[in-house]
């Protein structure tokens, strides 16, 4: 079991260690940005984290027998989305944070306006780069699909809408189903929209895609209560941010519906539907998205 475990952590810094590469790469050398712009963006862009969005498109590309650096340009493209969420989020007029992955958040090191045009400037790129799976073979038709999905799953629809509903919302839910909905838009729109994007990419069918539909948003709303949890009991110097923050910004969270034990065992409920969706749709790869699925339910940060 050690030695699985290793070698499967050793498999998240290969695939962590090409997106990377990819990241250091996404701007064109002959553009000429502004300094400062291009500088806040890669502030946050660089900073490092689970690369866990990234890592699933391009894992669900190999489930599907496809090659993960097909996958690679959109997997790219879905962390440049969530970089700018995190920007965007990290705002006063949001949540306020003054720290993200262990250091000052982007407005504390560049001002409130550099942030947000550094979001705005990462949210655009992303659809430009999820265009060139092409170069690696990927048809035109299925690239335009992929900048469909990531414009529904990441717009008003999708993960805007869920941070929008969370604005305006959260201080009057009372039921875990209506935080269910905020989370399903802003966390699992984007976990979806990742393991479609590299689906894709490998020619995945009708019932593939189903699959991993069911998967992402299971797993999305898990990630999103071992989030909840971790606020309340999780280690500040693993998580890279103040811990009960929740509580102290007076968020509904499943802790607090539901309670801690309840919370853990949604998890893992969670965890094995993603899983049994997986196992019933003929993937011709599917042990890396049956372990991600484990590893997301028992992370420490």
């Amino acid at each position: 079991m050690m030695e699985k475990s290793k070698e499967f952590r050793d498999f998240l810094r290969e695939r962590a260690a090409m997106v990377e590469e990819k990241l250091r790469s996404v701007w064109p050398p002959d553009w000429d940005i502004p300094p400062k712009l291009k500088e806040a963006m890669d502030y946050s862009l660089l900073a490092g984290g689970k690369r866990m969005r990234p890592i699933l498109a391009l894992t669900a590309a190999e489930a599907a027998g496809g090659r993960p650096e097909a996958a690679l340009p959109a997997a790219c493209a879905v962390e440049l989305v969530h970089t700018y969420s995190l920007i965007h989020d990290d705002l006063p007029a949001m949540d306020n944070d003054d720290y993200r992955r262990g250091r000052l958040t982007n407005h504390k090191v560049y001002g409130d306006a550099m942030a947000i045009l550094a979001g705005d400037g990462l949210l655009t790129h992303a659809f430009r780069l999820a265009t060139e799976s092409v170069q690696y073979g990927v048809p035109a038709d299925v690239c335009l699909q992929i900048v469909a999905d990531l414009s529904r799953m990441a717009g008003p629809l999708g993960m805007v809408g869920g941070q929008a509903a969370d604005v305006e919302g959260v201080q009057g839910i009372t039921d875990a189903r209506e935080l269910q909905a905020i989370h399903t838009h802003k966390t699992g729109d984007l976990i979806v929209f990742s393991l479609f994007a590299g689906g894709r990419c490998a020619g995945a069918g009708v019932e593939q895609l189903e699959a991993l539909r069911v998967y992402g948003y299971s797993i999305g709303l898990a990630f999103q209560i071992q989030d909840d949890i971790l606020d309340l009991v999780g280690d500040e110097a693993k998580l890279g941010k103040p811990v009960k923050s929740d509580e102290r910004q007076q968020k509904v969270t499943y802790p607090y519906l539901i309670g801690l034990d309840r919370s853990r065992q949604k998890v893992a409920e969670l965890t094995e539907e993603a899983k049994r969706a997986v196992h019933q749709a003929g993937f011709q790869s599917p042990g890396r998205l049956l372990e991600l699925a484990d590893y997301l339910m028992n992370r420490d940060h």
